[in-house]
């Protein structure tokens, strides 16, 4: 029996979003993970603010447009020293099971292998059971729980 959706992993290249263009073209793939983000302007100002904070936004393209992106940066904490900590993670709806969260993730563990990073580290929903068997499968423990206060 053949694989309707072949593991195109080994062909796929992660690319950086530096400028303001590359982030714009990031948007409707972020907007299907955070759908409160409602238009690009605003989104691409923010991106770009926190690209000077240490934020890294990559991506891979799938038929011509981004298929998936991922957004980490790095830092120290008392608990567990020095982290990648993935802020987003999203394969876009119509680009799923072909691989692409696999590779960015991937491309993140080994952007924290490089800059001596201790664990990586990111927070999940609780309704994205897809999700959590690439992160479980990729080694990823359940190590804590996440609280919010909104203020």
């Amino acid at each position: 029996m053949t694989n309707p959706t072949p593991d195109r992993s080994r062909e796929l290249q992660v690319l950086i979003a530096r400028t303001p263009g590359d982030i714009a073209r990031c948007f409707p793939a972020l907007q299907e993970l955070q759908p409160h983000l409602k238009e690009h302007d605003p989104f691409v100002g923010q991106i770009l603010r926190q690209l000077k904070e240490g934020y890294t936004l990559s991506y891979v393209e799938d038929e011509g447009e981004v298929g998936g992106c991922i957004g980490f940066r790095s830092f120290e904490t008392l608990a567990w020293g020095r982290l990648l900590y993935v802020d987003d993670l999203i394969t876009r709806e119509r680009s799923r099971k072909r691989g692409l969260a696999r590779v960015l993730l991937a491309y993140a563990i080994e952007h924290a292998r490089s800059k001596k990073c201790a664990e990586v580290h990111l927070d999940t929903g609780h309704h994205r059971h897809e999700a959590h068997r690439l992160y479980l499968d990729m080694g990823f423990k359940i190590t804590c729980h996440h609280l919010a206060l909104a203020l």
